[in-house]
């Protein structure tokens, strides 16, 4: 799979070549972090949107919550025989 931004951090690794550097080390070091960074915010966005899906759930909801009466309100106790 070819990827662009791999592409371009090896070519900055080998543009500046030091003799004790280790350009594979390094740039599977950037590349760990860059993902470890990248899958944070993948799984704080599916939070995100996981909340937001349940505040939406709760607010269609409320309505259905209120307590309902099956009665008929024209009916009192004046009208039934003691």
């Amino acid at each position: 799979m070819h990827d662009p931004f791999e592409e371009s951090l090896r070519d900055l690794l080998k543009a500046s070549p030091q003799p004790d550097h280790d350009d594979d080390a390094a740039l599977g070091r950037v590349l760990k972090t860059a993902n470890r960074q990248v899958g944070a915010g993948d799984l704080f966005s599916l939070m995100g949107h996981w909340l937001d899906a349940m505040m939406i759930a709760l607010n269609n909801g409320s309505p259905h919550l209120a307590p309902v009466s099956r009665r008929n309100a024209s009916v009192r106790s004046e009208d039934k025989a003691d």
